[in-house]
């Protein structure tokens, strides 16, 4: 892992051009205007220099994870007290990060979900952080997997600091997986049963029979991005290209992108998966029994769990030949800071480190640690069913690399948008393709608003 140079010696990541410039001109006076709101949002204008000021979007039990975590990384960061403000997720937590970084009013660090990332750091939004102190606090680039660390960088620097990896994957209920031969002599999902579209589909009628009801269960029906998450993860696995140059067009192959869609219309033909589910419909199908597996992120463990304990998981089986495993990753970032103090940067990387070495908190909800040493601990591998899906991580594939994408945006739900056209009103999967790949250039044509 290259270190950075010191502190003293660095930049500030990329330059404020005019145009970005005139952009935090207007965010700052927003900024202003709501100072109200930011001040009671933990904004770093008084900062104490032993107090960390983060904000984060974990509400509820994760919330109450992360507030543990900061307990037990206190013999890491000695000294150091970590302030968390807990904003709304979505658009409003971008919103208001991106004005405060702006302005140079934001916390000493924040979460943001990775796919974000391309919609920041080029917009100089976003300080790189120095990975000599990094690795001085014992992260290394070797704790991380390639497909995570890779999405951290820009121009050659590290804007994000991975904490997890939160994957797209599938749970099932033992017992009538068992009953349809769907299971290996470990107990493990037999993936290789599910290893083509063909095959796949057979498996999930056997899930019916076994069930009594219905095989597989997928709750996408007016949900922003449960169709974007199935189809993306899917079309990387045919390897075909997905690339979106700067004002286009896109350089996508449309005919497995139909191949995809036609493949998740048989999915939810009411044979396989109840035909019109929508999200919570998808999760009480699934904990109700009338369904044997359910197509879902991670994050949902604590909810099947509730319902079955011997709840069962595996990484997205292979279907088209190339692994790969939506997903999308919480990280910490740096919001701009034009005049960061050095000792204040340097207690900042030491808690962001202290966190992460108490991944195994984090890892109780379902998530996968990012930082590795967590998760090749024997106290990981007795994590039931964490340790059976950990090696998603490996394949991971997030949003494309562009400002307009990414968790909660737009273009998640414009593309799912045009899926639910296919599975719930029958539009043929060749006209899908080329309405998404239609709405993928519209949103290319347009600038970048940084």
């Amino acid at each position: 892992m290259p270190a950075s140079p010191p502190s003293s010696a660095r930049s500030n990541g990329p330059g404020l051009s005019r145009r970005r410039m005139l952009t935090a001109t207007a965010a700052s006076a927003a900024a202003l205007l709501g100072a109200g709101a930011l001040s009671g949002c933990g904004s770093a204008l008084a900062a104490d220099d032993d107090t960390v000021r983060l904000w984060d979007l974990f509400s509820g039990a994760d919330g109450g994870l992360l507030n543990t975590m900061v307990d037990e990384a206190a013999p890491d960061m000695p000294g150091t007290r970590i302030e968390r403000t807990v904003l709304e997720w979505g658009t409003p937590y971008y919103t208001k990060l991106a004005m405060a970084s702006a302005g140079g009013r934001g916390p000493d660090v924040a979460v943001s979900h990775m796919s974000r990332l391309a919609g920041y750091a080029p917009s100089g939004l976003l300080d790189p952080w120095d990975t000599s102190l990094l690795e001085e606090f014992g992260l290394g680039r070797e704790d991380f997997t390639d497909a995570v660390w890779q999405r951290t960088q820009f121009e050659g620097r590290t804007y994000a600091v991975p904490l997890d990896t939160h994957p797209f994957i599938v749970f099932f209920h033992p017992g009538p997986t068992a009953d349809a031969g769907l299971l290996t002599k470990d107990g493990t999902l037999d993936t290789d049963a599910f290893s083509s579209p063909d095959s796949f589909l057979e498996a999930g009628r056997e899930l019916a029979k076994a069930s009594g009801g219905q095989g597989i269960a997928f709750g996408y029906v007016t949900d922003t991005a449960q169709g974007w998450r199935l189809f993306y993860g899917l079309y990387r696995q045919t390897g075909g290209r997905f690339d979106l140059p700067e004002g286009g067009p896109a350089e996508v192959d449309e005919d497995r992108m139909a191949e995809v869609i036609a493949f998740m219309a048989k999915l939810v033909d009411g044979t396989v998966n109840p035909r019109q589910l929508d999200y919570a419909s998808g999760i009480a199908a699934f904990t109700n029994r009338q369904t044997a597996m359910i197509l879902s992120g991670e994050w949902e463990l604590g909810t099947y769990r509730t319902a079955d304990k011997d709840v069962g998981a595996a990484p997205f089986p292979t279907v088209f030949g190339t692994p790969a495993v939506y997903a999308d990753a919480h990280s910490f970032v740096l919001p701009r800071k034009p005049d960061a103090d050095p000792g204040h940067r340097r207690r900042t990387h030491q808690a962001v480190a202290a966190l992460l070495k108490a991944g195994q908190t984090w890892a109780t909800a379902g998530h996968i640690p990012s930082y590795g040493p967590v998760t090749r601990t024997k106290d990981y591998r007795a994590l039931q069913p964490q340790a059976h899906y950990v090696q998603a991580q490996e394949h991971v594939v997030l949003d494309p690399a562009v400002w307009f994408a990414g968790a909660g945006s737009d273009f998640q739900n414009a593309m799912s948008q045009v899926l639910q056209q296919a599975l719930l009103d029958g539009l043929a999967p060749d006209r899908a393709a080329r309405a998404m790949v239609r709405r993928l250039n519209t949103f290319l044509s347009k600038p970048s608003p940084a």
